[in-house]
């Protein structure tokens, strides 16, 4: 494991067995028959001892005890009442001395001195921020993923948490929808990797250690492809595709040793996430043996009833699979839901449904056994209060450790997108201007789910420039509204142009120009979905007024955003173009890094840039058509009113200071059986004049199946750091669980034929080889 996480090689079968523990472990191993199961590893065999002491306590259990466990309330609904009671879970509290109050009145008070889980939702750390995770998997590094799990986890278990709600892993197509920005992006096996990496980090070898948490993954399942973009909106696809595409990253942190999993907000073929059988139940418990617990997202529970008629006080209500609040209840429980968020109707009813057996027994002893058994592994039995003089000594948080380490990961995740000219890096003996809305910005630079980060804590990118330049100048040009909907409807969004003068005068006063443009933090997340996905307000007038002003000085945009952008205008104009996402604590020191040549940029998109919204959805890994997109004929899958069928930045792609080829691909089978594996090489050399690092690329293609195969499937990357001239000889092994995939009736199938194997350093590697699958 430390050779692979240290270096960062991503050997394709190896990668994820790497992660989690020696297994191997691809993108592709739910399983039904036991020839699949093979392919997946074991999890590790329940504790007879921490099993002997859930039947002990179990047994103990009246059916009141037994449904306050799966009761799990907010922050803004604990109490001392239902604390002596005996609730199960809380979320969303971080002062600890309220952590260790409740704490105490659950372990002192309660018949049964069982404690409560606390949790929050630690997404790209908890002081200490790092870049947004769709930033981190710009990356294309796990040590970025699993640095970042590993301080959110210590930082989040000293207040007296010890669970968060990380990794999310859904797979995203829709750049639209605001929380493509928790995830990593489009792809099945890069998500796999990074959330098996965020698991181990959070989790360690042992999450009862004390600067340890459990993982929740979230959000199962398929609730990254809503409708329109739109948060919470149902979601429709094919058995082949869910498990082919969405499934796997969940698979890869279950294996990682994930003991807790969210289920969604979504429907999924008609059946909402939290009252799914098939998903919850037949997939991920026994399918995939899983025997942590599963709770539901805020109120999902509730929101699965019908909405009309009903009166003010019943709470959510929509999917419309439930009449009421006890067949809610009951569908979550008996589907496999063993966790009710905020909602209350597992525990309000319980009773009255057992006596109608419209629940088991059985069922509830299975939920709260699996409560139970996380919490044993948790230590919180032995160790359930918080070292208040630790939880509140500054020392223990936002270390100059911890900052090195989000600087160097925020360096990491950017992507330079475009560099005509060579225009970066700048000069650090020249004068700088500093333009834009998001130039002085500590806020934005979090970004969304910026736990409990502070603004104060943030560099701005103008802090970053003036460290290094101390005659570097501030102006905004415009501004940019933090107002939350609906207010944000109306918001100034920089809608005038009034401070574009001042803009000019700046640049012209200058040598070279940084222009920060983008969106702010609350256009991102939850319950921010954007109808276009341009530079919000005149923000693209703006770098207009400021090029023709000065068409011969270095220009350069940083954007700041959550989401893949149309920025095919911003392409025309800026002649260098940094992605540098929602940086986190460290964003300008980071930024100033990269633009003045301290860090050669390494990033690769993990999510593909349209050139206009009415491409939405596109992305790498597409099935193939009859009629593929020809721009120049008429009766194929084109746009009319668009000269190009691919996306403005494809997906893996980036830019670097110095430039890299990759050549001498070759294999060392042409002919394998279905249990056989191909031995991959390919050489990078950096043709350059410095030292950079690139990412090398393995894509897949199987060209006849019986089900249409993606024309594109990644199947290992390595990052590889090289001196000019330097070259190196990149290793990948390839087997049925790369070549392999899930068909209609949810079963695993290796088919006879060819397959097609690429390399380069984008999704467009053209570097092919072929062998043969035999029967």
């Amino acid at each position: 494991m430390k050779r692979i996480l240290s270096t960062t090689t991503i050997a394709t079968s190896a990668i994820l067995a790497t992660l989690v523990g020696g297994s191997v472990v691809a993108a592709t191993t739910v399983s039904q028959s036991s020839d699949e199961q093979a392919l997946a590893p074991a999890r590790t065999p329940a504790s007879r001892s921490i099993e002997q002491k859930v039947d002990v306590l179990l047994a103990k259990m009246t059916t009141k005890e037994k449904l306050e466990q799966v009761q799990l309330l907010s922050d803004g609904q604990i109490n001392d009442a239902e604390a002596k009671n005996g609730v199960g879970g809380v979320f969303s509290l971080t002062d600890p001395a309220q952590i260790n109050h409740y704490q105490h009145v659950a372990v002192d008070d309660s018949r049964l001195h069982i404690p409560i889980l606390f949790a929050y939702d630690t997404i790209h750390g908890y002081r200490t921020i790092f870049p947004v995770p769709l930033g981190t998997a710009s990356s294309f590094d796990p040590d970025v993923a699993k640095s970042d799990a590993t301080i959110g986890a210590r930082e989040s278990a000293t207040v007296g948490l010890k669970q968060i709600y990380s990794p999310m892993v859904d797979v995203s197509h829709e750049p639209r929808w605001g929380r493509i920005v928790e995830g990593a992006g489009e792809d099945p096996y890069l998500g796999s990797v990074m959330g098996a990496a965020r698991v181990k980090g959070a989790q360690g070898d042992s999450y009862s250690d004390r600067d340890k948490v459990v993982s929740s993954v979230k959000h199962y399942v398929a609730y990254g492809q809503p409708e329109g973009g739109r948060d919470y909106n149902t979601t429709d696809m094919s058995e082949a595709r869910l498990r082919n595409m969405y499934l796997p990253p969940f698979k890869a942190a279950i294996d990682a040793g994930a003991d807790t999993v969210m289920c969604s907000f979504n429907s999924l073929n008609g059946v909402p996430g939290c009252a799914n059988k098939y998903t919850e139940t037949q997939i991920l418990k026994k399918q995939w043996g899983f025997d942590g617990f599963v709770e539901s997202d805020y109120t999902a529970v509730s929101e699965t009833r019908a909405c009309p008629p009903r009166t003010p006080d019943e709470g959510p209500c929509g999917h419309g699979t439930a009449a009421d609040g006890p067949q809610a209840g009951a569908n979550a429980l008996m589907a496999g839901t063993d966790s009710e968020m905020v909602s209350t109707n597992i525990r309000d009813y319980g009773q009255q449904l057992l006596q109608q057996h419209r629940i088991t027994m059985s069922r509830l002893d299975d939920a709260v056994r699996r409560i139970l058994r996380v919490k044993y592994r948790a230590g919180l039995f032995a160790h359930p209060y918080v070292n208040q003089a630790k939880a509140t000594d500054p020392a223990s948080f936002l270390t100059a450790d911890d900052r090195k380490a989000a600087r160097k990961a925020a360096g990491e995740s950017m992507v330079l997108l475009k560099n005509s000219s060579s225009t970066l890096p700048l000069d650090k003996s020249k004068k700088t201007a500093v333009i834009g809305p998001l130039g002085d910005s500590k806020h934005d630079m979090l970004g969304p789910w910026w736990g409990r980060g502070q603004d104060s804590d943030a560099v701005s990118l103008y802090d970053g420039i003036k460290a290094v330049d101390p005659s570097a100048t501030y102006t905004p040009g415009c501004t940019m509204s933090h107002a939350e909907p609906p207010e944000a409807a109306t918001a100034d969004d920089c809608s005038t142009t009034t401070g574009f003068a001042d803009a000019v005068a700046a640049a012209q006063s200058a040598d070279q120009i940084v222009l920060a443009l983008g969106e702010t933090r609350e256009m991102s997340a939850e319950a921010e979905a954007r109808s276009t996905i341009d530079l919000p307000g005149k923000q693209q007038e703006l770098l207009d007024a400021v090029k023709q002003a000065v068409p011969d000085k270095p220009i350069a945009v940083v954007l700041f955003n959550g989401r893949p952008l149309t920025l095919s205008k911003v392409d025309e104009t800026a002649p260098a173009i940094l992605e540098a996402w929602f940086p986190g604590v460290e964003a300008g020191n980071a930024v100033a890094d990269v633009v003045f040549g301290d860090v050669n940029p390494s990033g690769k998109l993990p999510v593909t840039f349209p050139r206009t919204l009415g491409q939405v959805p596109i992305y790498y890994n597409h099935e193939p058509t009859g009629r593929p997109c020809d721009a120049t004929q008429k009766y194929n899958s084109r746009y009319r009113d668009l000269n190009s069928c691919d996306p403005l930045y494809e997906f893996g792609y980036g830019l670097s200071y110095t430039t890299f080829s990759v050549s001498d691909f070759s294999i060392d089978q042409s002919r394998i059986g279905p249990d056989g594996k191909v031995h991959a090489t390919m050489t990078v050399t950096n043709t350059g004049s410095r030292a950079g690092t690139d990412v090398a690329q393995l894509y897949l293609h199987d060209p006849v199946a019986s089900i249409s195969q993606p024309v594109r499937r990644l199947r290992g990357f390595e990052r590889v750091t090289l001196d000019p001239g330097q070259s190196r000889t990149i290793h990948f092994t390839v087997d049925r669980t790369d070549f392999g995939f899930y068909d209609n009736r949810g079963k695993f199938v290796v088919e006879p034929g060819t397959i097609e194997l690429y390399a380069g350093d984008s999704s467009k590697a053209s570097l092919r080889q072929t062998f043969t699958v035999t029967r």
